[in-house]
């Protein structure tokens, strides 16, 4: 298969200025390359690392194409960019992934047609756009059951978990459609992030074990507790996945392990994903490296992991009574800390992550839970600015 390659000295768009793009700029300018970031906000995570920082909406055509115009390559740090958008800069500059796998990844219906089209096991599913249907899909799927908007979901954000009957004619069916679930008793959640590059060639780094609060990602385990088949068979999915949707670039497949050791498809997400940051410590590629790679057409690296490590997120609501105490995290020699350059915590708002290492991923967890739960406030610091980015 041929492709075109882009050599380092050569300018890499990236769509979305948040803390993935971030890491995805060092990655990209450690190789040599340029980097131009457009997103509707200034002085955004990635802005702060980038060569270049447009400041527009994703929906100004003159904007955007005078974007693509500037850039030899383009890719995404998020899937919500509009159909459009894509259509306009790929007439101007290579886009990778394509306009299709965004599509296809940044809304729930149509995703999980496509895995269902190609036999992926996933939950139960039905479309909803209305009350009549609501009630007919709850028939079909059972109770409990969770509702979920089509469109702009991650972090749990539009989701609607419904118990009974009864509670779902409370449910709002408000900014619709929607896409209502079966539920599922899952027994651990995992992900698997893989690289495709544009010659089809695939590396898939070590099964995730992930641990959510309120719905956000809080800790990930690597290697995950899981048997050697399960992981195997978790990579193996991934790797169909991304062959059949035609990636080019990093895929990330979130995964329930059931009970019985089955594994049932949750979501997608095309682009680098928060249980994938581990890798920028403790791998020989990074995902991020590997997205660079991926769409300048060069060959992919190893991931292979150099030492069992946990991840754990750092949300706002560690600023909720002053800056964090960063030197008692450090007093822990095997933990690292990256933080986004959000100026403005806000609750929820993922604003960093540690990462630890250890003999196993579970000593490792240890380690970086204390690690975090050891910021205590510093009142000696104060904050200055505040973050009008937008993809926080």
């Amino acid at each position: 298969m041929s492709h075109r390659v882009y050599l380092p000295g050569a300018k890499i768009g990236v769509m979305g200025g948040g803390q993935l793009g971030r890491m995805f700029a060092i990655a990209a300018r450690r190789m040599g390359y340029r980097i131009h970031t457009f997103a509707p906000g200034d002085d955004t995570p990635t802005g702060q690392l980038a060569d270049v920082e447009i400041s527009a909406s994703y929906d100004d055509e003159e904007a955007v194409r005078n974007f693509a115009k500037g850039v030899d390559v383009l890719t995404f740090e998020f899937e919500n960019i509009p159909l459009q958008t894509v259509e306009w800069a790929s007439e101007h500059c290579e886009v990778r992934p394509g306009g299709e796998v965004l599509h296809t990844a940044q809304h729930r219906l149509r995703e999980k047609e496509f895995l269902a089209r190609n036999g992926f096991p996933l939950p139960a599913f039905r479309s909803v756009a209305d009350r009549a249907e609501l009630t007919r899909a709850i028939d079909e799927t059972g109770l409990p059951c969770v509702l979920k908007t089509a469109f702009f979901g991650y972090d749990g954000k539009g989701q609607q978990k419904i118990m009974s009957h009864i509670a779902a004619q409370d449910a709002s069916l408000d900014g619709g459609p929607f896409v209502l679930e079966a539920f599922v008793h899952f027994e651990r959640e995992i992900s698997v992030v893989i690289a495709r590059g544009a010659d089809g060639r695939a590396e898939v780094f070590d099964v995730c074990e992930n641990l959510h609060r309120d719905h956000i990602l809080d800790l990930t385990l690597v290697p995950a507790r899981i048997s050697d088949r399960t992981g195997q068979a978790a990579q193996e999915l991934a790797r169909g996945i991304a062959e059949k949707i035609g990636l080019t670039g990093v895929l990330a497949v979130e995964m329930f392990l059931m009970p019985d050791g089955s594994l049932l498809v949750n979501e997608l997400a095309p682009r680098p994903h928060n249980s994938g940051h581990f890798s920028f410590d403790a791998c020989v590629t990074s995902q991020f490296e590997q997205q660079v790679r991926a769409v300048c057409g060069l060959p992919l690296g190893s991931p292979a992991l150099l030492k069992p490590c946990a991840m754990a997120n750092l949300l706002g609501d560690l600023w909720s009574r002053g800056e964090p105490d960063w030197s008692a995290a450090l007093d822990f020699p095997d933990v690292k800390i990256h933080l986004y350059g959000k100026s403005r915590p806000v609750p929820g708002r993922k604003m960093g992550h540690l990462v630890a290492f250890g003999p196993d991923a579970e000593t490792a967890a240890a380690h970086v839970r204390e690690a975090r739960s050891a910021l205590t406030v510093n009142r000696n610091v104060v904050n200055h600015g505040a973050c009008d980015e937008v993809q926080c």
